[in-house]
């Protein structure tokens, strides 16, 4: 009989302080499996708390790393580090809310050398709040997204235009918006109100944040286009 290759199996490393409260936190799983099952892969995910996260070694193994809303986290370090792993090392990465401000503030930080940068969730005072109180807070809000043309977000859509929902209070400070995208982090989704709400590494094959959630779609029985791309990014670097 021939032999038929079997797909891989994926480990995606969940980056966050599990609550089974969070609606982000029951629609992730949900997500993975629905996204998974729908492009014939296998996928172990594991939820690797902030706190844990004191060294690389529970990230060395892992095919892709999703860092998940829910904060400010138990440590800010954990989720930084996980974020800084992602990019150095060239792992698929997905953040989504709280991942996105994290993202940005890890980029900022190790790659613009702004070593007092802050979010301004835990560091209201800081002179450099890198991530502030948004003008409309979107608390279990959802709203339009506009892509822009020829980002990978846009290519995981599909389409420029799209509806997601939020659970979010902090976004970037427009005061250092045009700094902190002037280089390697791209600018890849505006609101409808021309506000940042999505960003990714030019450099690498998938390296994208979002303030919105769209894991949240599963829980409406839909397939998250952004993580099925995840899941494709993570087989061709398995590959």
């Amino acid at each position: 009989m021939p032999h038929i290759a079997r797909p891989p199996i994926l480990n995606i490393a969940l980056v966050g302080d599990y609550d089974p409260q969070v609606t982000a936190h029951q629609a992730i799983p949900r997500a993975l499996e629905m996204a998974a099952e729908e492009t014939g892969l296998k996928v172990h995910y594991r939820w690797l708390a902030t706190d844990s996260l004191t060294c690389d070694e529970p990230l060395q193994e892992v095919d892709g790393i999703w860092c998940v809303p829910a904060s400010p986290y138990r440590s800010m370090d954990g989720a930084l580090r996980a974020i800084r792993f992602a990019r150095e090392q060239q792992r698929p990465f997905l953040g989504t809310c709280g991942g996105f401000q994290h993202a940005v503030l890890e980029y900022a930080r190790n790659v613009l050398g702004w070593a007092d940068a802050e979010h301004g969730e835990t560091h209201p005072e800081a002179a450099r709040a890198l991530l502030t109180p948004l003008t409309c807070s979107l608390v279990e809000a959802t709203d339009s997204i506009h892509l822009c043309e020829g980002s990978r977000i846009a290519e995981a859509y599909g389409e420029l235009q799209i509806s997601e929902g939020y659970r979010c209070r902090y976004g970037v400070n427009p005061e250092f918006a045009a700094q902190l995208l002037k280089h390697n982090l791209r600018p890849s989704g505006y609101d409808s109100a021309g506000d940042l709400r999505a960003v990714e590494l030019r450099d690498q094959r998938f390296f994208i944040a979002t303030l919105f959630q769209p894991e949240r779609a599963a829980l409406k029985g839909v397939v998250p286009p952004l993580v099925s791309a995840l899941l494709a990014a993570c087989l061709e670097r398995h590959a």
